[in-house]
């Protein structure tokens, strides 16, 4: 319970000062009845509070994470096909992964509540890199090399955009791509036939998973990624 003032103030409808005097003079109501009492208590989780004909409500805090997710973990925030990775984080704000990091695979991964954050990550016009070292059976060769920097159209007819394969030595690569579809470089390094033996996303953006280890998680900023 906070007082009706600092609850106007905190959703960023005036200052505490001019609150009152929009308390005072009628303006404010708490589940349709009319407050003029400035000191009145009101529950920001279940009262209905409105200022002058509008609905308040709180201004939800933005929060950015990065989590190395583990292996074993789904890019979800329900626990329906396996252990969440948001059971890492136990954030009071409701937060959601953003892109996919499928089952099997390892790295970064960044969870937030900001929409059009998530929209410069994931949108294809925005172009957000996303880098990842894979670890193979053997060494990558060069003419497939060739065909995944083309592109590939699977048995199916799905259509898998090009990846760029920044360095391929010691029966490992990393490689970059703008653009992808689900489980992208597995089924192209699958289809050409190499086993994916591990397979870590190394960095988004600017953001790099640096040294944070398998399970931990950080704060950051929406400038350290875009």
């Amino acid at each position: 319970m906070v007082r009706l003032q600092k609850f106007l103030a905190d959703a960023g409808v005036a200052s505490r000062r001019k609150a009152e005097t929009l308390i005072a003079d009628g303006k404010v109501k708490i589940n349709g009845a009319v407050v003029t009492k400035p000191g009145t208590l009101v529950d920001e989780h279940r009262d209905a509070v409105e200022c002058k004909g509008i609905s308040v409500r709180l201004k939800t805090k933005k929060v950015y994470l990065a989590v190395h997710k583990p292996v074993g973990y789904i890019s979800s925030a329900s626990d329906g096909q396996g252990k969440s990775i948001l059971s890492i984080i136990g954030s009071r704000e409701r937060i959601y992964p953003v892109g996919r990091l499928d089952k099997d695979s390892c790295g970064l991964l960044i969870l937030t509540n900001d929409g059009e954050f998530t929209n410069q990550i994931t949108h294809a016009r925005f172009g957000c890199e996303k880098e990842y070292f894979v670890t193979l059976d053997r060494d990558l060769a060069a003419g497939d090399i060739k065909k995944i920097e083309r592109g590939m159209r699977l048995s199916d007819g799905t259509r898998l955009r090009s990846v760029k394969v920044v360095t391929a030595k010691n029966k490992s690569a990393r490689l970059v791509l703008k653009e992808g579809v689900n489980r992208q470089i597995r089924r192209m390094l699958g289809t050409l036939g190499y086993t994916v033996v591990k397979l870590k996303r190394i960095r988004i953006g600017k953001l790099e998973l640096g040294t944070l280890k398998a399970g931990e998680w950080k704060s950051i900023r929406p400038e350290d990624v875009l």
